[in-house]
């Protein structure tokens, strides 16, 4: 073996988090991974997997391994003081868990680690075991070694968020936190457990600035996952879950008044009977759900419905430097299956960190505020997974500026200019098309749209009406109306725009020089309406040779296309 390797020792390598890690380290020449566990068989079958070259795969875990793969056998109820003696690691990574049910001796790894002059970190979420290693600091300081406890989603990268808007505040009195998990992903059994073990409980908040006992998976908060520039995810409920931010914030933030972190799983009817089990815990008429967390997961594996889309929010609310009340809030969307990897990209993290010679401080601590968020969005670009910071306070701003957030810096000048908020005229050209169908012919007459011409002259009024705005467009003397304005409660964070008894919600998406509307829902006379059924079609706007342009398409499965219209507008004056 190269004695020059890094070694890093995975405890529960093969599992679900700790086999994610090992993919991703697996290109690390300068490494030499122990994928750890009880089963050495279990071990020997992930590495052989990982060694595997894909067919036709690309990126993480396919054939690109460049770090020294080994799969080892570890117990972490045996020898540990024999284990680590013999596979010498520099650093341990705890990827195993539930931390919930570790019991008395819940820090024998950390303590023997520590002992033995080993750097130590995991990605608990138990918030008893991840504040109560503040008491192996002095030991770890005396031995020159650190031991960074909750390197994970919930506290590193909620207080890596938080930290990023804290400049923006001289007073925070509010943050919750939040993850809504794909409804694709396949749960581990440990996750399930650990969320079983506080259900129905007693979980300490904070209220009016005191602890208060909130009740695990049964307070509730509504929140739209939206990061700035991609269609957000729909409205959900998180139930409160037991993480380490609630013991940490208050540390922390000497003014904060209350707390919050939950959890928002898809299908939220699922989620709801598991609130009612909570209920049932809390009423005493069940012990706990941990004997049921077998059957949970099968539950949420057997019900996988919805799109395959994750998310996370941070929401901060206090004070501005001016004394105005503010509001921010710190969004993050990962597509398909990359979401399971956010838990572990601390870690990862740290250990490029280390491999490069930049080294945390020694001691024993929680891990919260240890990465900064730039070290996150480095790691979070590998993966289809957007992230960004939206800015609420009470100055008033342009519609499509209050919806896109910090993606409108991204708008070119000709579409940000007829956005710009406030009354404006602009004219230009179009050609417009219709459908012939019989239903096609009845909508467009419902709502007025224009006959069919080409090269129609086209005149386009914007009127400000409180936070919406009033759209008079004329074809060539044939006008018809709409409004729009930011969606509110589960529309949130997308455009509504209301032609006569139908409302449309959009996501207004950035794509290079397009600004993309994607439907999200629709209402008519303000019933909910199917999807499948959701007017659809191209439209977008962009600038081109200096100019706005649109492209508008609407049709649906039983209209066929009702209206096409394509053409270019400047803003007069």
């Amino acid at each position: 073996m190269s004695d020059d390797r890094f070694s890093l020792l995975i405890i529960g390598g093969y599992g679900t988090f700790g086999g994610r890690l090992a993919r991703l380290l697996g290109d690390q020449p300068r490494l030499r991974l122990l994928v750890a566990g009880r089963s050495l068989e279990k071990a020997d079958d992930f590495v052989a997997d990982l060694r595997t070259p894909k067919d036709g795969a690309e990126g993480l875990g396919s054939n690109n391994l460049g770090a020294m793969v080994q799969a080892v056998s570890f117990d972490r109820d045996g020898d540990l003081t024999e284990q680590l003696t013999r596979l010498r690691p520099h650093l341990v990574v705890d990827a195993s868990g539930p931390f919930q049910t570790f019991g008395k001796d819940a820090y024998k790894v950390v303590e023997a680690c520590i002992d033995l002059s080993i750097d130590y970190a995991d990605i608990a979420d138990s918030t008893g075991f991840v504040a109560g290693v503040n008491g192996l600091d002095a030991a770890a300081k005396a031995k020159g070694t650190f031991a960074l406890s909750g390197l994970s989603s919930l506290p590193a990268l909620s207080f890596a968020a938080l930290n990023a808007m804290a400049p923006h505040f001289s007073r925070i009195d509010n943050v919750a936190a939040g993850i809504a998990p794909s409804a694709h992903v396949r749960i581990g059994l440990n996750v399930v457990r650990a969320i079983a073990t506080y259900a129905g409980r007693q979980v300490t908040v904070l209220r009016d600035g005191r602890p208060a006992a909130g009740r695990g998976l049964i307070d509730a908060m509504r929140v739209t996952v939206a990061p700035p520039g991609v269609p957000p995810l729909r409205s959900r409920k998180f139930l409160l879950v037991d993480a380490p931010d609630l013991a940490l914030l208050p540390q922390h933030l000497a003014d904060l008044k209350s707390s919050f972190t939950g959890v928002g799983t898809e299908p939220q009817p699922l989620q709801h009977l598991l609130s009612l089990a909570a209920r049932l815990v809390h009423l005493r008429l069940l012990p706990s759900l941990l004997p049921f967390a077998r059957l949970l997961q099968r539950a949420s594996h057997a019900f996988a419905i919805g799109e395959h889309r994750g998310g996370m929010f941070v929401r901060v609310a206090g004070v501005d430097h001016a004394g105005s009340k503010l509001t921010a809030g710190w969004h993050l969307i990962a597509e398909g299956d990359d979401g399971p990897f956010i838990p572990i990209i601390g870690v990862d993290a740290l250990v490029r960190r280390l491999l490069t010679g930049t080294r945390p401080e020694n001691g024993a601590r929680p891990a919260a505020g240890e990465l900064q968020l730039a070290d996150f969005e480095a790691a979070l670009r590998r993966f289809q997974i957007t992230s960004g910071i939206r800015m609420e306070n009470e100055a008033p701003l342009p519609l499509y500026h209050r919806i896109l957030g910090s993606a409108w810096e991204r708008l070119p000048p000709a579409l940000s200019a007829l956005h710009a908020g406030g009354a404006r005229v602009a004219s230009g050209r179009a050609r417009i098309e219709r459908g012939g169908g019989l239903l096609a012919r009845i909508v467009a007459g419902v709502i007025g749209f224009p006959p069919a011409g080409e090269d129609v002259p086209v005149t386009v009024r914007f009127v400000s009406d409180g936070d919406r705005e009033i759209w008079t467009r004329d074809f060539g003397g044939k006008v018809f109306r709409s409004w729009q304005a930011e969606g509110l409660g589960r529309d949130r964070h997308l455009l509504a725009e209301v032609f006569g008894p139908f409302r449309v919600l959009m996501a207004p998406v950035p794509d290079g020089e397009k600004l993309r509307l994607v439907v999200r829902g629709w209402r008519f006379c303000g019933i909910p309406l199917p999807m499948f059924l959701a007017p659809g079609g191209d439209t977008y706007e962009e600038e081109r040779d200096g100019r706005f342009h649109f492209h508008v398409e609407i049709g649906g499965r039983l209209t066929g296309l009702v209206v096409r219209y394509t053409g270019w507008l400047v803003v007069e004056g």
